[in-house]
């Protein structure tokens, strides 16, 4: 069995309109750009990890808050 590791676009998105922030103030501040933040949060993007620690660092928390865990079956 592999875990992969996701995040989770919607919660990101609550969670940052919760602390005030508008899509290209927050992706200023993660140092991405507004388009990309915008596919993570609708689930079509999956960043690197440095990116989902510059998401979860703007957000204040880490980065377990803001991903969601999927199981693949390996049944090799």
């Amino acid at each position: 069995m592999v875990f992969l590791v996701q995040p989770d676009g919607p919660k990101i998105r609550r969670q940052r309109e919760q602390r005030g922030y508008g899509l290209r103030g927050f992706a200023k501040a993660a140092r991405i750009s507004h388009a990309y933040l915008s596919r993570i949060e609708r689930g079509e993007r999956n960043p690197q990890p440095e990116v989902m620690a510059r998401i979860a660092t703007v957000l204040g928390c880490g980065i377990a808050d803001i991903q969601r865990d999927t199981t693949e079956r390996n049944d090799e």
